[in-house]
């Protein structure tokens, strides 16, 4: 089944006009309808796991039954986007790109990773291959709070992990990424009046202020560690000291002895607060570890060049700073490979776009780098 560039535009254009935020279970299982049809039509086997009401299910699919897969492809099915976005600004064609809610992350590489298999499969390539799918409905905003732990069992059964997030703008794919923790910080102190009563307050946001100076300055470019105060509250009204304030934190790191040593500045200001009168609750930890790649990993790298050099597709490597599922397979031990989708930009902002001229060529590079896989059987 070789790929019709209209009919995939079509289909995707039907996908990214489904809003699917993670939080709203119904526009997810939309989502997950659709792509179990197009995996059935073809005779695949397409289970539902439902990890939460809160969510969509989740979608297992495979050619045949296995203990073990040769591959095991990843996409996420949720976006961050809002309830009612895709009726503001629907899929639509400019020039050689498509724009909409979600089209490059990562609905066209879901679509495109669907239209390799059942390429490879018309073709008899898989009939010696076990091959699963995992499709996941709560990668965006909770970071794959329920399904990870499924994820990283099904990497730890397969081979290779290659996983359908977009490539990179400037058409380069993935073999390296940060970890990242977030973190929630609380400051409680003591509200007053501030013009009657100031002395009897406790200024949360103040010592608010000492943790945001500090962790700010915990970020260090030498070790390409980041630590980024994103989202603070505090205070009631201008006249009152504020009692409670508070922050979320993100940070992305590489080396695991960074985190311990952004948790240490944390722990010391837990223990020595600036404000007298003031104490602070922390929460969070890791949410997704670094993917780090391996000498397996980096020899599959090797032989995918050798591939884009032949089919004549043209890309380099990129270490990125934003998360993926391929994480945890790649934390697990599995080689794992990232940016198989095709290319495009300006995820989770209004100018996302996916460059269409790069849909058969992506697709021809990912059937190639799954039948590479199957061949060293």
């Amino acid at each position: 089944m070789e790929l019709e560039k209209q009919r995939y535009l079509d289909e995707l254009a039907k996908l990214v006009n489904i809003d699917s935020v993670s939080s709203e279970p119904e526009g997810a299982g939309k989502i997950a309808a659709f792509m179990r049809e197009k995996y059935e039509s073809i005779g695949w086997s397409v289970e539902e796991v439902s990890f939460s009401e809160s969510i969509a299910p989740c979608l297992k699919i495979v050619n045949k039954e296995a203990e073990h897969y040769d591959v095991l492809l990843l996409a996420h099915m949720d976006t961050v986007f809002p309830l009612g976005t895709a009726a503001k600004r629907p899929f639509r064609i400019e020039g050689s790109r498509a724009y909409g809610p979600g089209v490059i992350d990562c609905k066209a590489g879901m679509l495109s990773g669907y239209y390799a298999l059942a390429n490879l499969q018309a073709r008899g390539a898989l009939q010696e291959a076990a091959i699963c799918v995992f499709l996941n409905s709560d990668h965006e905003g909770i970071s794959s709070r329920y399904s990870a732990g499924y994820s990283t069992e099904l990497a730890g059964k397969s081979r290779y992990v290659l996983v359908l997030e977009a490539g990179r703008a400037n058409g380069n794919l993935v073999h390296k990424r940060k970890g990242i923790a977030r973190y929630h910080i609380d400051i409680k102190g003591v509200d007053a009046h501030a013009g009657v009563d100031y002395k009897m307050g406790r200024n949360a946001v103040e010592e608010l202020a000492h943790w945001i100076i500090a962790l700010q300055a915990a970020t260090d470019f030498t070790k390409e560690t980041t630590v980024n105060v994103g989202k603070v509250w505090g205070g009631t009204g201008i006249s009152a000291v504020p009692g409670a304030a508070g922050a979320a934190v993100d940070v992305r790191y590489y080396d695991k002895t960074e985190i311990e040593r952004v948790a240490g500045v944390m722990d010391e200001l837990q223990r020595h607060p600036h404000v007298e009168g003031t104490s602070a609750v922390v929460e969070g930890g890791i949410t997704r570890p670094p993917m780090l790649p391996t000498e397996k990993t980096m020899a599959l790298c090797r032989s995918i060049d050798e591939i884009g050099q032949e089919i004549g597709v043209e890309f380099g490597w990129t270490a990125s700073g934003g998360g993926s599922d391929g994480s945890f397979a790649a934390a697990g031990g599995t080689p794992t490979i990232d940016g198989l989708g095709p290319v495009g930009g300006g995820a989770h902002s209004e100018g996302e776009y996916l460059e269409m001229d790069s849909i058969i060529p992506r697709y021809e590079l990912l059937c190639r780098i799954i039948q590479h896989i199957i061949c060293q059987r």
